[in-house]
């Protein structure tokens, strides 16, 4: 049984364990946060085709238990007129609904299935270097301890200590954008009803979501030159009120009034990108999610992404006999998909390519691309007959 080192143990990271935990290998878990998430603070949402990979490897449970679902999605204009209402997803079916979550609790939930089912996960664990030889891949950690394994999975996020390994040049990119995370206890008005609204204000596309205890998740993406980090790690959610809440004013619609009513739960953050054409491989390891190929959140598909990669990653070394061979069919497979992510949500954030009139956070699967990815994400299917798919 090959033994499989993933680096990172946060969304990536953790569901590529449990897909190859159930394709049969060996795998350990080296996270460097010493808990089970770094990230307590920002909310995503989960779309139907990250729910359709976590179905796949047996973890829908550990996550509907978490958050709320979203069916539909309006859209605002600036005078708050209604411009849309359209199902959201896979919206009739309650597995594979989108879902609004906390991504702390979500690391936290992958990440307790995965020890559940045997996983080791080694906290704590910092990545230094890898040393990649004929006979296997050692990861060699800041504490001076290593690890051996027949293959090292890089899903250590954006700041990639092995994307350094394999290009180190390659630095993240500013995608024009500032995003403001938020939430809101009690809003006038704000009621759960499974919906997001998103709101294309004149300076500002705004959205928001209500669970059904009442408190509002709301998110900004403001354009304009990036906030410094220093700017960031001491800004305060007064601060950052402070700067959002006047550019929603200029518009009639609920944006300024939920963020005036949030306290202190606001967070700010760069919309940050992997350039397109990135290398994701060298000999015996192997870049996955955000590591990969982080976009901006325009799009809102980032996590469901990095889902999508663990399961067809595990397909192609389960399917696969020659594990070159396999990691060359995953690239083949996955970077035309997540690279037209990158460009579609950069486009959207640097405003060079407007959301669709039914919003930016996701479509209806009825598109014969997505029929393809459902067959490559279907668990019993063999990858190889949805490469043959594709080729024909």
């Amino acid at each position: 049984m090959a033994h499989v080192l993933v680096i990172g143990g946060g969304i990536a990271g953790t569901a590529a364990a449990l897909a190859l935990r159930k394709a049969g290998f060996e795998v350990t878990v080296h996270e460097a946060h010493p808990g089970s998430a770094e990230d307590l603070g920002a909310f995503l949402t989960l779309a139907s085709n990250g729910m359709r990979a976590l179905a796949q490897i047996d973890a829908s449970a550990a996550v509907t238990a978490l958050g709320f679902p979203l069916t539909s999605m309006r859209v605002l204009d600036d005078t708050g007129a209604e411009l849309a209402q359209v199902p959201l997803g896979e919206a009739a079916d309650p597995l594979l609904q989108y879902r609004c979550l906390r991504r702390g609790d979500l690391n936290a939930a992958v990440q307790a299935e995965a020890a559940r089912r045997g996983i080791a996960i080694r906290h704590g664990a910092r990545l230094a270097s890898v040393q990649d030889g004929p006979d296997g891949v050692t990861a060699h950690f800041t504490d001076g301890s290593t690890a051996t394994g027949d293959l090292l999975i890089g899903a250590d996020g954006l700041n990639s200590t092995v994307r350094r390994q394999i290009t180190p040049h390659t630095q993240p990119c500013y995608a024009g954008q500032r995003v403001f995370y938020g939430y809101t206890a009690t809003a006038a008005g704000s009621v759960p009803d499974a919906r997001i609204t998103m709101v294309r204000g004149t300076t500002a596309t705004f959205g928001y979501a209500v669970s059904p205890d009442g408190e509002t998740h709301w998110f900004a993406r403001v354009a304009g030159e990036p906030l410094p980090a220093d700017e960031i790690a001491d800004g305060s959610p007064a601060d950052w009120r402070e700067l959002l809440v006047p550019l929603l004013r200029k518009d009639a619609t609920p944006a300024a009034d939920l963020v005036a009513a949030a306290r202190d739960k606001v967070m700010v953050t760069n919309a940050t990108e992997i350039p397109v054409g990135t290398p994701w491989r060298s000999g015996r390891l192997l870049l996955i999610g955000d590591a990969a190929h982080a976009a901006s959140p325009a799009t809102g598909q980032g996590a469901s992404m990095a889902l999508e990669d663990a399961v067809i990653l595990a397909k192609c070394l389960r399917d696969v006999s020659d594990t070159d061979t396999a990691l060359i069919l995953y690239e083949e497979l996955r970077r035309p998909r997540v690279e037209h992510n990158i460009t579609v949500s950069g486009n959207i954030s640097r405003g060079t390519h407007p959301p669709s009139p039914a919003g930016t956070r996701g479509t209806p699967r009825a598109r014969p691309e997505e029929d393809g990815l459902i067959h490559l994400l279907e668990w019993e299917s063999d990858i190889r007959e949805g490469q043959s798919a594709r080729n024909a």
